[in-house]
């Protein structure tokens, strides 16, 4: 409890301490008796002044004490329980209030297995968006969004070329420096998707003032929610999430989101048992100076191939070229061991580099020239049948020879694998001249240059044909074309609007074709 000092015990303390300077006559004595007796108005009345000892009466007394104010209720900080706890401190956006909301929740709610699979996935992310959101003070809510995005899945590629587990579309992903090259594409990079998607959503805040329409934008594209505020703006109508005219896809995002926020929120009141994710790092940065294989890399790290790249997605190359990407993931625990191997390691660290194509060949003449099987090199560079390399491409090729230093940045960064088809096989025909032919008519009729037909067969282009005549025609056979077989990432599976049937393991049929612009 506050207590307040009145002047009277401080004039006491005042008079002990004047004690070893009082004048020893009683005239002294006398003199400090009026003093004493005197009297002062407090409130309306009067009340004893305070004694003040002598040789203290050159103090001026202090202003009337003013009562404090009331303390603070003390707040006990301590720390969550978990992730879930605090990403729920950090919430602040406002609630949206939609029926679909109640809809989505029953639908989350009712799929637990497909809840614990996007759960089992975003627990590997959710400590370092959590951190990120927090360094920049943005709401807690934004770490769901990968849920309503990509079920947390960073390989997930949509039927939109929409990619990663923040689902950048290409040219949004290069707008915000996200690299798509021939060995890696940041889209599905932790670091560096989280990083420009955090990016992004601050852009679209500034520009709209309200976090629904800036995740309307962020789904929609901001061109299509100014161009619907703008005609709600004419017809004056309101310009909200929920009264814009939008597709159904957007309709149901954000609802969505608030639905897995108010599971993350009560999951109780919902019926649901999240998993439990502590709240600490799951990975660790390494930093690394010299290309690496990833075989090498899981070896030394302890960790299996398919951990490492579920934490380094952006990669689908055998080796990590250490001038593009000069860190890696790796679980906590397993990040110093493979630190101190690594650095004791005296073998070499990468059977893998880069070769730039000089000129337009075909497969076939590229293995030859790096003495390499023609199949090998297609598997590794993933070149469907049918197709050649062109001038300028940047390939993969093993490291043997002249052909072993580490990949420079310009490649690291912008190699790409340029292919075009390859020209359809040469085929000869024998054909025999009809009585009025010529030259130029005989070449209209099978598609080829006068000047080529009569060089073919010896005679000058002006020559005249007889009845009956032999000559020889080069046709090219006509391609077909060349199936795509490039490996592709597995689709997320996106929940559909509440009702839709659903398919395997609980997830659900994917909405309609995306209309996001980014």
């Amino acid at each position: 409890m506050h207590r307040i000092l009145t002047w009277a015990p401080l004039a006491a303390l005042l008079a002990l301490a004047g004690c070893a300077s009082l004048p020893a006559s009683p005239a002294a004595d006398a003199a400090s008796a009026p003093a004493a007796a005197a009297t002062h108005d407090v409130a309306g009345g009067t009340e004893p002044a305070p004694v003040v000892a002598p040789g203290a009466e050159r103090l001026a007394p202090p202003p009337a004490a003013e009562p404090l104010p009331a303390p603070a209720p003390v707040v006990t900080v301590q720390a969550p329980r978990d992730l879930w706890e605090r990403i729920g401190r950090g919430f602040a956006m406002p609630d949206l209030q939609d029926e679909r909301v109640a809809q989505w929740e029953r639908w989350y709610a009712s799929r637990p297995d497909y809840l614990q699979r996007m759960v089992d996935r975003g627990s590997k992310y959710l400590f370092h968006i959590v951190e990120e959101l927090e360094r920049r003070g943005l709401p807690q809510e934004l770490a769901l969004l990968p849920f309503i995005e990509s079920a947390f899945n960073p390989q997930a590629v949509s039927h939109a070329k929409a990619a990663g587990m923040w689902q950048f579309m290409p040219a949004t992903g290069r707008h915000f420096d996200l690299k798509q090259n021939a060995f890696r594409d940041d889209r599905r990079d932790v670091l560096a998707s989280t990083r420009a998607a955090l990016d992004y959503l601050e852009r679209l805040h500034r520009m709209f003032g309200d976090w629904h329409l800036a995740l309307a934008a962020y789904n929609w594209g901001e061109g299509n929610v100014q161009r619907a505020i703008r005609r709600n703006q004419a017809a004056g109508l309101p310009t909200g999430y929920l009264d814009l005219r939008m597709p159904e896809e957007t309709r149901h995002y954000v609802p969505k989101l608030q639905a897995v926020k108010n599971l993350v929120r009560a999951p109780q009141a919902h019926g649901v048992a999240l998993p439990v994710v502590g709240n600490h790092p799951f990975f660790d940065t390494v930093r690394i100076e010299r290309d690496i294989d990833v075989a090498l890399i899981a070896r030394l790290a302890d960790v299996s191939e398919a951990d490492f790249r579920t934490l380094n997605p952006a990669h689908n190359k055998p080796v990590i070229m250490a001038a593009g990407t000069p860190e890696i993931l790796l679980p906590w625990d397993n990040a110093l061991l493979f630190a101190e191997r690594l650095k004791a390691w005296r073998g070499p660290t990468a059977s893998w580099t880069a070769w730039r194509v000089p000129r337009d060949m075909t497969v076939a003449q590229a293995a030859r020239e790096l003495d390499w099987s023609e199949a090998e090199l297609r598997q590794a560079n993933r070149i469907p049948p049918r197709m050649r390399l062109r001038a300028g491409s940047t390939i993969l090729v093993p490291r043997e020879g002249r052909l072993d230093r580490d990949v420079p940045e310009h490649l690291a960064d912008h190699g790409q694998i340029l292919l075009a088809p390859e020209a359809p096989p040469v085929r000869t025909v024998r054909v025999k001249a009809r009585k009025g032919d010529t030259l130029a008519s005989v070449a209209r009729r099978h598609g080829v240059r006068v000047a080529d037909l009569a060089a073919w067969n010896g005679l000058a282009p002006s020559s005249a044909l007889r009845p009956g005549q032999v000559l020889t025609v080069q046709t090219r056979a006509k391609a077909q074309p060349a199936p795509v077989r490039m490996a592709r990432a597995k689709t997320a599976r996106r929940p559909a609007a509440p009702g839709a049937q659903a398919t395997r393991a609980g997830a659900a049929t994917p909405p309609k074709a995306r209309v996001a612009q980014r």
